[in-house]
């Protein structure tokens, strides 16, 4: 009839945001984003990049930062919420804050996550709850959070799940967080099929990068030089490799990115068979 707007079936139109012409669309300038777990590490990182694309940004960690998150020139700083992202109370307080400072919230974050090493013989079940709960039901929870904001507004949102390649290969001594990141990624994929279209959902999968931590996994020196060699790139990955696609996939140029993985690993590690293949046998006793 005419003069009646109609809506576009499921899956087709719905909350696409066409890129503008004469914008850049990497400009976040408007919109909300929460990053959780960002007051360090890559996630200090990635709260600086979206500050520095222009974006309003909550962070959140167990304590406050030292010094306050800010951009890359100082003159904007990132609100911080003290919050466990394992207490679902806590989660709702950080998007409630977003919510009340800008009345929305564009981007969801979960980089909160890790664990230590640990043996998978003896590691206690105590321990292995609490590297699952922060690596896999917190992004869930705070997914949870976020949904009525975003299904509610124009243009919907977008919810990136930092991964790890840990996810997708063997991980000795990090069995449980393995398996946490194996199962963030399925929930990427359930939550897309669930959420869209309003609602993007994709996982960043993360490789080896250097942060404060590096020096625990990787070593230094000769062993981390080995290590890095055996990447495509032929180098350990800096956090603002990371902390860029995370911008790209946030933004309209990925409007057709959800429910997938997106790997940033350097190209990932090379065949273990090949140098194996290459060293001296020793004598065979023949």
């Amino acid at each position: 009839m005419a003069g009646t707007r109609q809506q576009p079936p499921r899956g087709v139109g719905g909350s696409v945001r066409p890129v503008s012409k004469t914008s850049d669309p990497l400009d976040f300038t408007g919109r909300t984003v929460v990053v959780t777990g960002g007051t360090r590490g890559l996630g200090r990182v990635i709260v600086r990049t979206f500050l520095d694309a222009g974006a309003d940004v909550v962070t959140c960690a167990r304590s406050a930062p030292d010094e306050p998150v800010e951009s890359t020139d100082g003159s904007r700083t990132a609100a911080f919420v003290e919050a466990d992202v394992r207490d679902p109370d806590l989660v709702a307080g950080v998007v409630a804050a977003a919510v009340d400072r800008t009345g929305r919230v564009d981007v969801l974050v979960n980089n909160a996550g890790g664990a230590p090493p640990a043996d998978s013989a003896t590691v206690s079940p105590r321990f292995n709850e609490k590297i699952l709960a922060l690596n896999l039901t917190a992004p869930m929870t705070a997914s949870q959070a976020v949904y009525p904001v975003m299904s509610a507004q124009d243009g919907g949102g977008v919810i990136l799940n930092i991964s790890s390649v840990s996810g997708g290969r063997p991980n000795p001594l990090g069995v449980a967080y393995g398996a946490a990141k194996a199962g963030l990624e399925n929930m990427t994929r359930t939550l897309a099929h669930e959420w869209g279209p309003a609602i993007r959902v994709v996982a960043v999968t993360v490789g080896m990068i250097v942060t404060e931590e590096a020096e625990a996994f990787y070593g230094g020196g000769e062993r981390r030089r080995a290590i890095a060699a055996n990447l495509a790139a032929r180098r350990l990955g800096d956090p603002s490799d990371v902390a860029d696609m995370c911008l790209v996939l946030a933004s309209p140029l990925a409007r057709w990115v959800t429910g997938t993985s997106v790997e940033v690993h350097g190209g990932g590690e090379g065949p273990a068979y090949l140098d194996a293949g290459s060293a001296d046998p020793g004598p065979t006793g023949d």
